[in-house]
């Protein structure tokens, strides 16, 4: 029933309008598009998760591009980030290609699941407190589902790391550590005493353009990462 339930979810992700500045944003791109995408008709909806329903991986992100998953309705497809990270996850055996351009273009996850903790692109790509609270539900949900087979949390950048310590209360009853760990590239959460049960958290440095071209994120440490995550997953 879990993948059932996903679809279904995914469904009411996809229909939500709950944060108004976030609707008419990502309405009004979708209809003034980029020049290079005038032929295209844009997704224009909050963008759900993608993957396997007994996923084993959960890679987080912050919030879909604007003209990328808010123009091809799946998260990470179609945009320079998502052309850095599915490369990687082929390279780790997570994917059975090493790019993405479409819905329909024949890309499978293998053990991953990937979603945002924001479901609808933001201006300048930052979303307010608010809308990050609104649409957290959404997530615990995706992850209720997941958890039978969740071993790993892949958090993408500050925002997403910090988008799982209400998860991780809220889904699994564990109080976050207090200070919380900070995020950084490779750093890792492991709960005590919950014999496996409770995900991983992992951090990496977001596959953003500020940090590809900088070098900042290189190839070999995200590829790091997620040979990481797996070896925590028991894939290796």
């Amino acid at each position: 029933m879990t993948a059932a339930e996903l679809a279904a979810l995914d469904a009411q992700i996809s229909a939500c309008r709950a944060c108004p500045r976030l609707v008419a944003w990502r309405e009004e791109v979708a209809a003034v598009k980029r020049a290079a995408f005038r032929d295209q008709e844009y997704w224009g909806r909050p963008v759900p998760g993608f993957g396997p329903a007994d996923a084993r991986i959960l890679v987080l992100g912050l919030a879909p591009a604007a003209h990328g998953g808010n123009r091809t309705g799946r998260i990470f497809t179609g945009d320079r980030s998502g052309d850095v990270l599915f490369a990687a996850m082929h390279r780790t055996g997570l994917a059975n290609q090493p790019t993405s351009v479409s819905r329909d273009d024949g890309l499978t996850l293998r053990h991953v699941r990937i979603a945002a903790a924001v479901r609808c692109a933001p201006p300048d790509n930052k979303p307010t407190p608010v809308e990050r609270d609104t649409c957290a539900p959404w997530l615990h949900r995706e992850v209720t589902l997941l958890r039978p087979t969740l071993r790993v949390v892949i958090a993408l950048g500050a925002f997403a790391w910090s988008a799982w310590w209400p998860t991780l209360s809220t889904v699994y009853g564990v109080r976050p550590p207090v200070p919380r760990p900070a995020f950084g590239h490779g750093a890792l959460f492991r709960p005590g005493d919950t014999a496996g049960a409770v995900p991983a958290l992992l951090g990496s440095y977001h596959v953003s353009q500020q940090n590809t071209f900088t070098g900042r994120l290189t190839p070999a440490m995200l590829d790091d990462v997620l040979r990481q995550a797996r070896e925590l997953a028991g894939l290796d």
